[in-house]
């Protein structure tokens, strides 16, 4: 039997979305405010050499900072006033989830419902300042030199800070005013931008190899259906899900008999989303990006060292040497170590992180209030150890899932290094958040439908 949602959304269509000027202002605000957003991440902080940067870019981009400028669409390469972009606010969101399953207090906050969800936010926000003016103060430090910096010294890094804390705050404002006044989750459809932004830099790189011979056409085209193929998989596993039949008892109210209805609760196959792919490598990247601060010979090619500085720091660096070589031959990306680490730690990360946000025994004990229960196992522990046994089996699928997506890139890393390469955490991030607005704007455009349908049956008395 197909529902009535089900049956409102075949009916949409573009005359149905040319009737809905709420959503039309809605889509609108947020194009507008993603616009704004690429303008700020053009314009760079003031005071730094941007020829003796972008070299200097050039020599860690391997590192973490390469997939930050892929977050914040080459904010980070152009050292922009959102180089920060919404990262500080995505740690802090994490941080305070996991604290929110360990602290008292804000596990308190976390079942007040709507008002300690607001308080929750606050605090959020509180810790997304700290830990921008902590990266910012990182970033100060790294580029308070005589090479990059056209008059380094505290006025220099005060600058640099205020700057970016500043635009990172702009962003987690202009985030929640798409959520709120627009359509899909600001602060995802901000890191969606980002990504999209470079796509065209992507294209006209691959054409131009193409035309040089450097790229044979059938290689591109297989490239291609390689990412149609992904894209696919990606869209099949996040719709998928266990839906676990609920069922509640019927009571007697009045001289009647009342409830006895079901549901379904859904579980998704991909409970934790892209997290546990965006912590397994900023994990991996960052002794990489260690490593390329701290290299000699990376920073006589960067300049901000000299040759003979380079060798002189070389000689002495004795076991810290060895160290630093090891991480960039063994841990760089595309290495069959890194590639191992990478696949391991996306999968700890999904079951750590899937741990958090779905509590069995919460939601055992949420269906005994409000007198549900699965058939075939009790209220209480019964069905809690039904839950957390159900919910392993999802999670080893969605694990083994994103780990396929994001590895795979990576083995073909070394064919196509410099030339043609797909990114695992980006692919599933653009189609998860395009999926997401989608499913919102379907939502709108069924609102408005019932709506029409309210006016049209005259409900309420109202006579023709």
């Amino acid at each position: 039997m197909v529902s009535a949602a089900e049956q409102l959304a075949r009916n949409i269509s573009f005359s149905t979305f040319g009737k809905a000027k709420e959503l039309q202002a809605r889509i609108l605000f947020t194009l507008l405010a993603l616009v704004v957003y690429r303008v700020g991440a053009q314009i760079p902080i003031p005071g730094l050499d941007m020829v003796e940067y972008s070299r200097a870019f050039q020599g860690m981009k391997e590192g973490i900072l390469g997939m930050w400028n892929t977050f914040s669409g080459g904010a980070v390469e152009r050292m922009a006033i959102f180089a920060l972009n919404v990262m500080p606010y995505i740690s802090a969101s994490i941080i305070i989830q996991i604290l929110s399953t360990a602290v008292p207090a804000l596990e308190r906050l976390k079942k007040e419902g709507e008002g300690g969800r607001k308080q929750l936010n606050q605090y959020t926000r509180y810790l997304t300042v700290a830990l921008a003016i902590a990266q910012a103060w990182g970033v100060s430090v790294a580029l308070n030199n005589d090479v990059m910096a056209y008059e380094p010294g505290p006025y220099f890094m005060a600058s640099t800070v205020i700057t970016l804390v500043g635009g990172t705050i702009f962003l987690m404002w202009l985030g929640e005013q798409i959520t709120a006044r627009g359509v899909g989750n600001g602060i995802s459809l901000i890191i969606f931008a980002g990504i999209v932004a470079e796509l065209p830099n992507y294209i006209v790189q691959t054409w131009s190899q193409l035309y040089a011979g450097q790229l044979d056409f059938i290689v591109i085209i297989a490239i291609l259906g390689l990412v149609a193929v992904m894209v696919l998989f990606v869209v099949f596993m996040e719709r998928s899900q266990r839906r676990l039949l609920i069922q509640y008892p019927k009571r007697q109210q009045g001289n009647r008999m009342v409830g006895g209805e079901s549901s379904f609760l859904p579980l998704k196959v991909n409970a934790a989303g892209v997290i546990p792919a965006i912590f397994a490598s900023s994990l991996l990247m960052l002794p990489q990006t260690l490593a390329s601060f701290n290299n000699p010979a990376a920073a006589a090619a960067a300049g901000t060292l000299t040759a003979d500085q380079a060798a002189a720091a070389m000689a002495q660096s004795g076991i810290w040497g060895e160290v630093l070589s090891f991480i960039q031959a063994y841990l760089g990306p595309g290495q069959p170590l890194y590639i191992v680490l990478f696949g391991a730690l996306i999968i700890f990360f999904c079951f750590f992180y899937t741990s958090i946000v779905f509590n069995p025994e919460e939601t055992a004990e949420n269906l005994r209030k409000y007198g549900g229960f699965i058939p075939g196992y009790r209220p209480g522990k019964r069905t809690a150890e039904h839950l957390d046994y159900v919910l392993t089996r999802l999670t080893v699928i969605g694990s083994i899932y994103i780990a396929a997506v994001c590895v795979l890139p990576e083995l073909l890393r070394n064919e196509f290094a410099g030339r043609f390469y797909i990114g695992g955490t980006s692919l599933l991030i653009v189609v998860s958040v395009t999926m997401d607005t989608v499913s919102q704007i379907q939502s709108h455009l069924i609102g408005h439908q019932y709506e029409g349908m309210i006016k049209r049956a005259r409900l309420g008395g109202k006579k023709k």
